[in-house]
């Protein structure tokens, strides 16, 4: 079994706690081991907290990634669909330019 450690802080904090809800006739000892509970239910908790911190800060980092990298394929999306605009457009006008030389070259021939 390992042993939790707890700060002076804690412990002081429990004992304070357990000499509050001490009972009348209750023994030192008896008080004694009420405070270690409740410094092993705080420490309990933290440990908790810090477990789901973590897992809160993955998620968000997780989160955050994926927004980056949607990002990225966002712009470049925006390029590739710049590029198709433009396509159709420069191939329309050399297809108007062809069509002018061809009818150019009929009538001055």
């Amino acid at each position: 079994m390992t042993k939790i450690k707890v700060s002076t802080e804690v412990q002081d904090e429990a004992l304070l706690i357990a000499k509050k809800i001490q009972k009348a006739g209750q023994t030192k000892e008896q008080t004694k081991l009420i405070a270690q509970g409740i410094q092993k239910g705080i420490a309990e908790y933290k440990k908790s907290m810090k477990n789901k911190q973590r897992k809160s800060d993955k998620y968000n980092n997780k989160i955050k990634k994926e927004r980056q990298y949607k990002q990225v394929d966002k712009t470049t999306d925006n390029n590739v669909q710049c590029e198709t605009e433009v396509a159709p457009w420069v191939l329309l006008g050399l297809s108007w330019i062809s069509w002018i030389s061809f009818f150019v070259y009929l009538v001055f021939k």
